[in-house]
């Protein structure tokens, strides 16, 4: 009898002693399924509404500002004795229970935050140092810029206008080989000094240096004289803009968060139905070097058989990006990345809290 009571004792002090864990246990686990979920969420969302503009339908955007997940550890521990045919038994038993219960804060995004973070043209002095950590500029230019000069990326209309130029994706494969020859270069300049102001980066300037390979040296020369520079300068300034450049400029006209999506949305192939019936418009159509869609979406009135990298349902057909389709993941990543760039609040994002109640 005194065995079983302090069996049992020595178990509830183990037990309560063991509660204080759950929290470093939970912080690691949490922060990994959170993360995965929140990443998860914001694809599909991104994915929805290339979809919905599709269709010209509305785009909504919902940011998640908080994340609260609760956790309630309960103990219970019961002991006695009882009789069973005039024999003393004690008995006794030890429980616990772990209750979760998550709270989610969704912000939408309108008014000013909309305007500034959908409707206005990403910056170049933002945009194209991204390439050059790492992103290749030939896809980044397909999403971002809608011309170079005066020759113009394919536009976010249907049928065969809006196709764009040859010369564009001829550009923009030659700048590619440069950036992976490393002689591609970006360098952002501060203005002019303002008494009692800190000085921004305004000016950018794009670089392309000489080569002794043979090959590589044609393309410098051919994208140097696209560009109208002297064939022994080897810098260029980068200026928002369309239309003729001035000696020493490139003009850049990117897109807005909302025209980069709607591109690829006007690159998903439809049912014919759909464009017979005037729900949506053809498809642009691609001309020159690049003619497959820079995002691939397939489209099928079933869910996909193998899990792919995003998949969203909207209007009882199912859209999705396959999970082996490394070109179409790469260019939807990098959208992702300029739709947090183009965010101008200064919300921090989502906050975690995980409080634990013993």
């Amino acid at each position: 009898m005194h065995g079983f009571l302090r069996t049992v004792l020595c178990s509830a002090l183990l037990l309560v002693s063991g509660c204080y864990s759950v929290g470093s246990y939970r912080l690691d686990q949490d922060q990994n399924d959170y993360s995965h979920a929140l990443m998860d969420s914001s694809k599909r969302q991104t994915l929805l509404n290339v979809v919905r503009l599709r269709y010209a339908d509305t785009p909504g955007f919902l940011d998640t500002t908080q994340l609260i997940s609760g956790y309630q550890l309960q103990h219970n521990i019961s002991v006695g004795v009882g009789t069973d045919t005039g024999v003393v038994r004690p008995y006794g038993g030890i429980g616990t229970q772990l209750q979760e219960s998550p709270t989610f804060t969704f912000q939408p995004v309108t008014g000013d935050a909309y305007a500034q973070t959908f409707l206005r043209p990403l910056p170049p002095g933002s945009l194209l140092p991204l390439a050059m950590g790492g992103l290749p500029i030939d896809v980044l230019f397909r999403l971002a810029v809608q011309s170079v000069n005066l020759i113009s990326n394919a536009g976010a209309i249907g049928g065969n206008v809006g196709r764009g130029s040859p010369e564009f994706f001829e550009l923009i494969h030659d700048l590619r080989l440069l950036q992976v020859a490393g002689l591609l270069g970006i360098q952002l300049e501060h203005s002019p000094e303002v008494p009692g102001k800190t000085p921004s980066f305004d000016r950018v300037f794009l670089s392309i240096s000489s080569t002794s390979d043979p090959l590589l040296a044609e393309v410098v020369y051919e994208t140097r004289r696209f560009f109208n520079m002297p064939q022994n300068d080897e810098r260029v300034e980068v200026v928002y803009g369309a239309g003729k450049p001035a000696r020493g400029q490139i003009r850049l006209l990117t897109r807005t968060m909302l025209g980069v999506m709607g591109q690829i949305a006007y690159q998903i192939e439809v049912p014919p139905q759909d464009i017979i019936s005037g729900r949506t418009l053809a498809r642009v159509m691609l001309v020159g070097r690049e003619t497959k869609p820079i995002v691939t979406v397939h489209v099928d009135d079933k869910a996909p058989k193998q899990s792919p990298f995003v998949s969203v349902r909207y209007d009882r057909r199912y859209y999705w990006i396959a999970k082996d389709d490394f070109d179409s993941k790469l260019a939807f990543t990098m959208l992702q990345i300029l739709l947090e760039l183009s965010k101008t609040t200064k919300n921090p994002g989502a906050v975690v809290t995980i409080p634990i109640s013993k």
